[in-house]
């Protein structure tokens, strides 16, 4: 590893980081670090890292930790990269072949973080091994519900067999949960929508219970949310209608299964939604929609419709 290296940081990112600064100043320099170049970006998102408040400590954990695999790179190929934040995209982003390719190409890093990335991805990844090739983007295109559509025609993962899936409870007597609880209680309601934006798992979990529209919407928007959780904030009961939009518009989590059969069961659910998501249901559960009285008469009839379609 290269000798010391002075970190120098930009005026736009000093303006964040300057001793003196408040809290609500440095929770706005975390949301606004994505409209930041990357260099910048990770710059002052690491400046955040060790803050002593712990509300801007998470936050800037939680948004770095969510930094796009493309900004990682973009900044370890900066000829004026940093080893400290280099060790830190080492720590926070080893799960990305791609960023730990680019790390153990680098002379940068210390011994301790090449030897903990060679450890994490040895052999797949090596510092000579190319760097894997970006997904391709899938199509956004959506076909038309037909009432004679297999749930394969439109989504994966809709078989006969599957079940819900474990979704891991937060221990809401847990010493962390009940200290961010109590934070979120002073917050004002800026503060929580950046914290919804970019907190870890037990602030989601908090933060998606506020009576505030759009504290609990922006929960929804946190690019960390995983499709478990969707489920089990449809399955204990969705009072916001833009939390329900903001689902049903994620093609991602609607190529979930279990995602379109609660989101079936959601009164808030909009019907054609509701009905488009019951073209792919299996036969299995289109019997219990058409039986049921928890749902809307216009889906249990669908539902009776599209059984007595494919019996003929």
């Amino acid at each position: 590893m290269a000798g010391a290296v002075k970190l120098t940081i930009s005026s736009a990112v000093a303006a964040f980081v300057r001793p003196g600064i408040p809290v609500d100043k440095k929770m706005a320099g975390i949301q606004t670090a994505p409209m930041m170049e990357p260099f910048e970006r990770v710059t002052l998102l690491c400046c955040l890292l060790k803050d002593t408040e712990p509300a801007v400590k998470e936050a800037a954990v939680s948004a770095f930790s969510a930094l796009p695999g493309e900004v990682a790179l973009s900044y370890i190929q900066s000829p004026d990269a940093h080893p400290s934040l280099l060790n830190e995209l080492a720590r926070h982003h080893y799960g990305k072949p791609e960023v730990a390719h680019a790390l153990l190409a680098t002379d940068l890093i210390s011994d301790q973080a090449r030897e903990f990335l060679q450890r994490q991805h040895a052999p797949a990844v090596q510092p000579d091994s190319p760097p894997l090739p970006q997904q391709v983007a899938e199509s956004e295109d959506e076909s038309p519900v037909d009432d004679d559509a297999s749930p394969d025609d439109d989504y994966p993962c809709a078989s006969d067999e599957m079940q819900d899936e474990d979704v891991p409870a937060i221990d809401e007597d847990d010493e962390q949960f009940l200290s961010k609880y109590k934070i979120a209680m002073v917050m004002g309601i800026g503060e929580k929508i950046k914290m919804a934006l970019t907190g870890d798992k037990e602030w989601r979990a908090i933060l998606i219970k506020d009576a505030n529209k759009l504290v609990s919407g922006s929960v929804i928007k946190n690019p960390r949310i995983s499709d478990a959780e969707i489920l089990t904030i449809l399955k204990v009961g969705v009072q916001n209608d833009e939390i329900i939009r903001l689902i049903c518009a994620n093609k991602e989590w609607i190529k979930n299964y279990l995602i379109r059969k609660a989101l079936i069961a959601c009164p808030k659910t909009p019907l054609p939604n509701a009905l488009r998501y019951l073209a792919t249901m299996n036969e299995k559960d289109l019997a219990g929609y058409a039986k049921s009285k928890n749902i809307s008469s216009v889906v249990a009839t669908q539902a009776r419709r599209m059984l007595l379609s494919k019996k003929r």
